[in-house]
């Protein structure tokens, strides 16, 4: 009868730590984004469509005028984020951070950008890297499924990982503080959760 009760109350505390790490909660975590809920929550540059719509918030090409972004209205230096995505196969977007310049959002402009994006031509920046610090490999995708990502961004240490495995890590303090950014350039893109925590 121990020897059960040992073994189950083993297995519950598993499912617990694990049902955790893939949606984080509690102290300190600020929903950004929670299905429909949370545009107001942003700034909206360029022309997508960016709206609540089929339980995210989402962007696609049938009536955008290019490339746009969806600009946190706070500013944020060290911090977890956790993201839940949903990208067509020939989506191009990505999740920018520590951006500088709210209004004109880019990796040139001063920013790092987590990449989505399966059918970059240049496949070591596809999705799961850090776009121009730190390539990605083995090649990863997201099209046509629902992904996480998992960023830790702590001084010049920013870790990344997409479904739940590190697929990029960098050490590099050029950009210390800025926005919170989602990307679209193309494709569909949908974000059902989105959620920050200071560190």
């Amino acid at each position: 009868m121990k020897r059960s009760f040992a073994r189950m109350a083993g297995v519950l505390a598993a499912v617990v730590l694990f049902g955790c790490a893939g949606n984080p909660g509690g102290p300190g975590w600020t929903t950004l984004i929670d299905g429909t809920a949370g545009m107001d929550n942003f700034m909206v540059t360029g022309g997508a469509n960016w709206r609540a719509a089929d339980g995210s918030i989402q962007a696609d090409t049938s009536t955008t005028k290019g490339a746009s972004n969806l600009v946190t209205r706070q500013s944020y230096r060290d911090f977890d984020l956790y993201a839940e995505f949903w990208a067509a196969d020939d989506t191009n977007s990505g999740i920018y951070l520590r951006a500088m310049k709210p209004e004109a959002i880019s990796t040139a402009s001063g920013a790092y950008e987590v990449q989505i994006w399966d059918r970059n031509p240049d496949p070591k920046y596809a999705t799961g890297s850090l776009v121009n610090v730190a390539a990605v490999q083995p090649i990863h995708k997201a099209g046509g499924r629902w992904n996480t990502y998992e960023v830790h961004a702590q001084g010049p240490v920013i870790t990344v990982k997409f479904n739940g495995v590190q697929t990029a890590a960098a050490n590099d303090g050029r950009f210390p503080e800025g926005r919170i950014a989602l990307q679209f350039n193309g494709g569909v893109i949908k974000f059902r959760k989105l959620m920050v925590k200071p560190l």
